[in-house]
């Protein structure tokens, strides 16, 4: 059985996890990637995008758990494509170019059929359309026992809570406020009951919180 993670779920002071009107020059909507800034300059960043040098220590531990030991990878289609609706035959792979660095199965939660793609480097973007449990089955059996990690966004992230499949979520809070976009958490009380929370840990700038299943 697979263990099923969030790591790496960076959200503002505010509690936004993107910001509003995502488009193709801004994926994670607008200043949505000021959120990501602390994970840049980490060595398990650099050397998963083949690039040499990085810092260690605290939040390079916490990046490089997020790639290690993953078997498989469920998202939403928003964090696959910034189209809505059906889809058309524009070429559009995702965000990540012709060699993803995945290297595993990568589930997308979606309404609309679509045809497997199979980007030759072990990565293979499957579209779901028959709903979370699906999803949550899929990856179990493909992941052989490794990690299945959940990336979002905060809809797929909440759903998943809510029907009590996702193991651990470890939040990161980033010291900027957006004011608006897409929230985390509609409501922290109520969705995180089925969590007991680990102590803190602190890293200049950001703030580490990891919540697990009771």
């Amino acid at each position: 059985m697979s263990k099923f993670i969030a790591v790496n779920i960076s959200v503002s002071e505010d509690g936004y996890m993107a910001g509003p009107n995502q488009s193709m020059d801004e994926p994670l909507g607008q200043n949505g990637l000021l959120l990501h800034e602390w994970v840049f300059p980490t060595q398990a960043f650099r050397d998963w995008i083949g690039l040499p040098g990085g810092t260690t220590g605290v939040d390079n531990d916490y990046v490089a758990r997020g790639f290690h030991n993953i078997g498989a990878t469920i998202m939403g289609r928003n964090m696959f494509a910034p189209s809505r609706g059906a889809w058309t035959e524009d070429g559009w792979k995702g965000w990540w170019g012709p060699e993803p660095k995945f290297q595993h199965p990568v589930f997308i939660l979606t309404n609309h059929p679509r045809e497997s793609i199979d980007m030759g480097n072990g990565t293979i973007f499957h579209f779901v359309t028959e709903g979370l449990q699906r999803a949550y089955e899929l990856s179990n059996d493909i992941a052989n026992g490794k990690d299945v990690r959940v990336d979002g966004g905060a809809n797929t992230l909440r759903q998943f809570m809510a029907a009590g499949l996702l193991d651990e979520i470890h939040i990161v809070q980033v010291p900027v406020k957006l004011n608006y976009g897409e929230l985390l958490f509609n409501d922290p009380t109520l969705e995180l009951q089925r969590y007991r929370s680990l102590p803190p840990v602190v890293s200049h700038p950001v703030r580490h919180q990891t919540y697990v299943r009771k």
